[in-house]
């Protein structure tokens, strides 16, 4: 993610109250120092990053630690708690009929951005229609119509219609059937009067129930300019922050958001329409911090099931808690975590396994699990049915066959074996277990993360 380095520092920064009980006042200026100095290199203008850490350091001086909770424990739930303030409240977007429009400099991600949006509220059960009225980039028709056939939402666009607003009247009466409306609107290289013009003239005629600026992450210190024009000229209801997934810094949309009294509502990376999330306050922080999003994960996982279990009729995922767990099985659970986004993603929202342990991974680590996995599956690719469904069945004759069709080495084809097996163990662990062992297991979890602790691993989490 975009704030990496910054959630890395912080995490490297609080780590150096480990052990300790009490914290002093030199402790908290040198805390303090190192967060200013990681937010000032993220990006986050100066006032802002003033104004937090003197609210940190005076809470970390004044304030006393509940009972039984370490110095770093303390320090750490204060800085959550201002970190969260500065990113301030989710935008309200209620699930319901209603058009939004969408503004920002070219190349911030609009025409992605509006399809992504509409395929999550296709997700939440509403029916939604993209209308693009770009009439100045080439190619923005083409780009916004493959990208809502990918999101399987409605669309329309003119791409022999030069007048912006024509088309925009035009597309509220072709898409009149939709429950939300979202309409993407021309951007610029800068803030052109045309550009201007353009976008007040198209919010005459479309009456957006709401206004969202959408901001590449990489932005920095000028987003805060651009946010102030365009709340100026339309107004701002709320923000998008687009491509978390790239080297950016990031601060500079933050404090963006926080000059003009906006909100976030999506946070957006990568390049498919599921690349987006909901911004919850609370989860982002807590995933920057390294204490997982419960929340996020839950999401995910529920949504990849459901894609999985609609792909696969005739499997249930219960049924990998009864009886023997098949290649199949884990072939089906695979195919729902590449569903869930890129791992390092994942990781991320899981408590104790995210943040500090990620900093002590390899930055390639995640990319080489990916292609594990790919591996995987293009083994069981060559396996025949009676393979997938009798794993234990298979001896070295048929590894050598199943690795010279599979193109991959016979220790590739072993180590699926082996992985199965031990996936096949852990399951067995979970049979039998009632609600409230689950609800146990999961509370610690959740304890690990909100200590910033490393607990688990890798290992822990399923077979990877």
């Amino acid at each position: 993610m975009v704030l990496d380095d910054l959630g890395s520092s912080l995490r490297g920064t609080l780590d150096s109250l480990r052990g300790k009980s009490r914290i002093s006042e030199e402790d908290v200026e040198e805390v303090v120092k190192e967060i200013q100095r990681s937010l000032l290199q993220a990006d986050v203008d100066v006032s802002l990053v003033m104004e937090l850490s003197d609210s940190i350091k005076e809470r970390s001086l004044e304030e006393e630690p509940p009972g039984g909770t370490t110095a770093r424990d303390h320090v750490l739930s204060i800085v959550y708690e201002e970190l969260v303030d500065l990113v301030g409240e989710s935008t309200d977007l209620p699930l319901e009929e209603q058009t939004i429009m969408l503004a920002g400099l070219q190349g911030s991600g609009k025409t992605t951005t509006a399809a992504k949006m509409a395929w999550w509220f296709s997700k939440k059960g509403l029916r939604p229609a993209v209308i693009q009225t770009d009439t100045f980039r080439p190619g923005a028709y083409e780009q916004a119509k493959q990208m809502c056939e990918r999101a399987e939402v409605d669309f329309y666009g003119d791409p022999d219609e030069d007048d912006p607003v024509k088309i925009a009247r035009d597309g509220l009466e072709e898409t009149e059937d939709a429950d939300v409306r979202i309409v993407d609107t021309a951007g610029r290289h800068a803030l052109e009067d045309d550009l201007i013009d353009e976008i007040e003239d198209i919010e005459a005629e479309v009456q957006p129930d709401r206004s969202l600026l959408v901001l590449d992450a990489a932005i920095g210190q000028g987003a805060k300019d651009q946010a102030q024009q365009f709340e100026t000229s339309v107004g701002i209801d709320g923000v998008v922050i687009t491509k978390l997934d790239g080297t950016a810094k990031g601060g500079g949309a933050l404090t963006a958001v926080n000059e003009t009294g906006s909100t976030i509502a999506f946070l957006g990376s990568g390049e498919t329409v599921q690349d987006i999330e909901r911004f919850e306050p609370n989860g982002f922080i807590s995933r920057l911090l390294g204490m997982g999003d419960l929340k996020q994960l839950t999401e995910r996982v529920e949504r990849a099931m459901e894609e999985t279990t609609e792909e696969e009729e005739d499997w249930d995922p219960e049924d990998m808690l009864k009886g023997e767990f098949t290649l199949k099985d884990m072939k089906r659970q695979m195919d729902a975590m590449n569903k869930m986004g890129p791992l390092d993603q994942v990781m991320d929202m899981i408590p104790g396994m995210g943040g500090g342990l990620m900093d002590q991974l390899p930055d390639d680590a995640m990319d080489v699990t990916q292609d594990r996995m790919r591996n995987f599956e293009v083994v069981m690719d060559s396996m025949t049915e009676e393979e997938l469904e009798n794993p234990r069945s298979i001896g070295a004759s048929q590894i050598r066959r199943i690795a010279k069709g599979s193109g991959q080495d016979e220790d590739t084809v072993r180590e699926l074996l082996e992985q199965h097996k031990m996936m096949s163990q852990t399951m067995k662990q979970f049979q039998g277990m009632g609600d409230g062992d689950m609800q146990r297991m999961m509370k610690k979890m959740q304890q690990q993360g909100g200590g910033g602790g490393g607990g688990g691993g890798l290992g822990g989490f399923g077979p990877f």
